[in-house]
């Protein structure tokens, strides 16, 4: 039988795609006996927080990431706030390398969060993003994280190795002496036969002002939808708000946030899903083989790439967020909508690591490529 292992499990705040993520495999450090340790901050601490209000968490600083109101500015303001960001990564560094002596840890698990490691145990980091788009910068922003993700003792990527897969060019490289292992899609969602209960869903994330921006578009727009609407403001909070919106033709029912169960219920139950086509959206809609349009965050090159492989793939329609008109909508019966490819992951092999690699006196000798 595996030793019990306290694992840190740490995923960035930047939306809620990273922590929502996580949570299956929280959930499987739980099943294969494991503590899990949860660190974060903002909504994406929030979220887990109360998925697992049982297990101890920790608040890491904050890179305080916002976007650009437009998106041709959101580059410039990436490197605008760079140092800030640099700042709070050293912070960071120093948070863990406490957590670490003091929780007695015997591994971590970083999702994207850059200064959540320790060479004094076995740390994986979990990303999509192998190459990193940043348009004519992209070569040198994808080796600067390539360079990252090296020092870690193995990269997980929540996709399959070869084709069909989610990711494209994202999760795959040509070569490369990086330890992957390739998961598969990673959701914490189960399909389910639920009676249709919404005509659309809206599900809303991500940093400001974009998520507020788009808000309220689409509030103007759903005006003239027939049907009923659930929109999801994906805004953590202490206590949960339900609003009831009567529009023209729309019944619209305003919920700030919703845990997993009833979130997974709710999709289940709509015929369609508006949102943005963040990777960890698109493998919970895949999980859940729904039909769906996807508005990119103005700028966020990733969105933009998802977005148009999906609709160039004949799987889902898109727009930019300035272009988007309610009849838009009626393009979605044309695609085919999106489909599950998961498999089975083995955790018990994965978890393996943090014990194989701590009796390894150089743990770059372990590998879980497959």
């Amino acid at each position: 039988m595996q030793k019990s292992q306290r694992i840190l499990v740490a995923p960035l705040n930047w939306g809620l795609g990273h922590a929502t993520r996580c949570i299956p495999i929280i959930h499987a450090l739980l099943d294969h006996g494991h503590l899990p340790f949860l660190a974060s901050d903002g909504v994406a601490l929030g979220l887990l927080q109360k998925e697992f209000p049982d297990l101890p968490s920790f608040e890491l600083p904050s890179y305080k990431i916002t976007y650009a109101k437009k998106g041709k500015n959101f580059k410039g303001k990436m490197l605008w706030d760079s140092p800030k960001v640099l700042k709070a990564m050293a912070k960071e560094k120093k948070t863990v390398k406490k957590l670490v002596k003091e929780l007695h840890l015997d591994g971590i698990i970083s999702d994207n969060r850059l200064g959540v490691y320790s060479k004094k145990v076995p740390c994986v980091f979990i990303t999509h993003q192998l190459n990193v788009l940043s348009g004519n910068t992209t070569w040198w922003s994808s080796t600067l994280h390539q360079k990252i993700i090296k020092k870690y003792t193995a990269c997980w990527v929540p996709d399959v190795a070869g084709k069909p897969n989610l990711s494209g060019k994202l999760g795959h490289l040509k070569k490369s002496k990086l330890q992957i292992h390739y998961l598969g899609p990673l959701s914490r969602f189960q399909k389910k036969e639920e009676p249709r209960v919404y005509d659309l869903m809206v599900l809303l994330s991500g940093p400001e002002p974009q998520r507020t921006l788009l808000e309220t578009k689409l509030l103007q727009e759903l005006e003239d939808f027939v049907g009923t609407v659930l929109l999801v403001q994906g805004k953590i909070s202490e206590r949960q708000t339900l609003d009831e919106v009567a529009l023209k033709n729309a019944e619209i029912t305003v919920v700030n946030f919703m845990q997993s169960a009833a979130l997974e219920k709710a999709i289940n139950q709509s015929e369609k899903v508006l949102c943005r086509s963040g990777y960890t959206t698109l493998m919970d809609l895949a999980k859940l083989n729904k039909d769906a349009f996807f508005i990119p965050t103005p700028g966020q090159y990733e969105q933009e790439y998802l977005a148009k492989r999906m609709d160039k793939k004949g799987i889902a329609p898109y727009c930019d967020q300035t272009d988007f008109k309610l009849a838009q909508l009626d393009r979605i019966p044309r695609y085919s909508g999106l489909k599950d490819f998961s498999k089975g992951i083995d955790y018990a092999e994965l978890f393996e690591a943090f014990s194989k690699v701590k009796e390894n006196s150089d743990p770059t000798s372990t590998s879980l490529s497959t």
